[in-house]
């Protein structure tokens, strides 16, 4: 069967999320996007993990349904197609510790089948952190003895290293992260299937380090409101289930790649310092010093592949793991019409979208140019743009978001205020 996943999401009780994530707007972005998986993220939170048991139900093969659907609301005029949407019980937890006066931060993705073994887990790690404080939790454990303690637990709990490019919390981020998998990981890194790629990173910069050779890139939208579900997500071509999708992951067997976030619209691909709005490619790092303030600078996951990297570009050429750009369609819709991507115009052409073409990564990365072009020629060009990655862009740095964009200065025609707003 062939099913779209994002498996990185979190919910109200993280910090930094919106107070509306929760799993029936989840459920009515994963309509509007096209996806058939998502995680619920934060079981490890107690009042969360209540929340869950209370309005989930089996669905019988490892994954959950909700019991009662929610009416959609999250865009206003939209009328997706049908399709059931599953949930898969998920954390993310954040390792924090020192060896010889370096201080270490790293995120991890923690997944169960069912909501005994998600207890068991939340049993497991409670003596390292108050879970309650955060959705996503602070353990006062080395990433090794928290995948020691994760393989303990069951050997059905799933267990795969976030974002591990990002500067600050991650296994290789340049700021805080080791400087290989085995560092981090040491006697357990054997135990790794699958690691994830980063919104700042793809399988093309990935493949340059040797140590991921043998792992599957799983790639998620790490979302912290449910609009930014399917930034970035996982394909499959097999059973839908939770042991068959993690089967997959491990294997390479029915695992058909990811649809990435391009890199550089990412907030870290550049080295950079958001408050001197300086941001530097790796190739102009130099001593890694603002120029403005003289402090560090922010070491972007471009640079850091650099650092680590034991393969050249050209070496990597034709010899990565499947994958294709995506950029979310209000995106796309906001360089058109000259407005904001969360702009009223946008949302209510956007609707109009989801409801002609059933839903948005149908019209990104299947529809026909010519059924697009019948409903918006422009969008037409855009989309064929973004198929054969004929973009441009401006990189992200230090927390700050990157651009993309796809049309040259004139080719596209406003009003005078639109274009003041372009």
């Amino acid at each position: 069967m062939l099913y779209i996943a994002d498996l990185h999401t979190h919910s109200h009780y993280a910090a930094a999320t919106s107070k509306f994530l929760c799993l029936e707007t989840m459920h009515q972005w994963a309509l509007i996007k096209g996806i058939d998986v998502v995680s619920t993220g934060d079981f490890t939170h107690p009042a969360w993990i209540r929340e869950l048991e209370e309005k989930l139900q089996p669905a019988g093969n490892g994954f959950y349904t909700l019991k009662h659907t929610p009416e959609l609301k999250e865009l206003p005029g939209a009328t997706p197609a049908g399709r059931t949407v599953y949930f898969c019980l998920s954390t993310e937890v954040s390792c924090e510790y020192i060896i010889k006066g370096k201080q270490y931060k790293n995120h991890h993705l923690i997944y169960a089948p069912d909501f005994e073994t998600a207890r068991l887990v939340n049993k497991a790690l409670s003596p390292y952190g108050d879970l309650s404080l955060d959705g996503r939790p602070t353990l006062q454990l080395q990433a090794h003895e928290l995948l020691k303690i994760v393989l303990t637990v069951s050997p059905h709990v799933r267990f795969i290293p976030a974002h591990i490019w990002t500067p600050w919390y991650s296994a290789l981020g340049g700021m805080n992260g080791h400087n290989s998998l085995q560092d981090c990981f040491k006697d357990v890194t054997g135990e790794l299937f699958a690691v994830e790629t980063s919104l700042s990173a793809d399988p093309r910069m990935c493949r340059r380090y040797t140590e991921l050779d043998h792992l599957t890139l799983v790639s998620n939208s790490d979302a912290h409101s449910a609009w930014k579900l399917g930034r970035e997500v996982n394909l499959f071509n097999a059973e839908l289930g939770y042991d068959a999708m993690f089967h997959a992951i491990k294997t390479k067997q029915g695992f058909s790649g990811t649809w990435e976030y391009y890199p550089q619209r990412g907030k870290y691909y550049n080295d950079g310092h958001r408050n001197c709005k300086i941001s530097v490619s790796a190739k102009e790092a130099n001593a890694g010093i603002c120029p403005v303030c003289g402090r560090p600078l922010t070491i972007g996951v471009a640079h850091r592949v650099e650092q680590l990297s034991n393969r050249t570009e050209p070496e990597t050429e034709g010899n990565f793991q499947s994958f294709q750009y995506v950029l979310p369609l209000p995106e796309i819709l906001g360089e058109i019409m000259g407005f904001s991507e969360t702009s009223k115009a946008v949302e209510k052409k956007y609707a109009q979208a989801i409801s002609y073409f059933g839903n948005e990564f149908d019209l990104l990365m299947h529809t026909p140019v010519e059924d697009i072009r019948r409903f918006h020629p422009t969008l037409a060009i855009a989309i064929e743009r973004l198929r054969k990655d004929e973009k441009h862009f401006t990189p992200g740095y230090d927390g700050e978001h990157g651009r993309i964009w796809f049309f040259n200065e004139g080719e596209l025609k406003r009003k005078p205020e639109q274009a003041t707003l372009f």
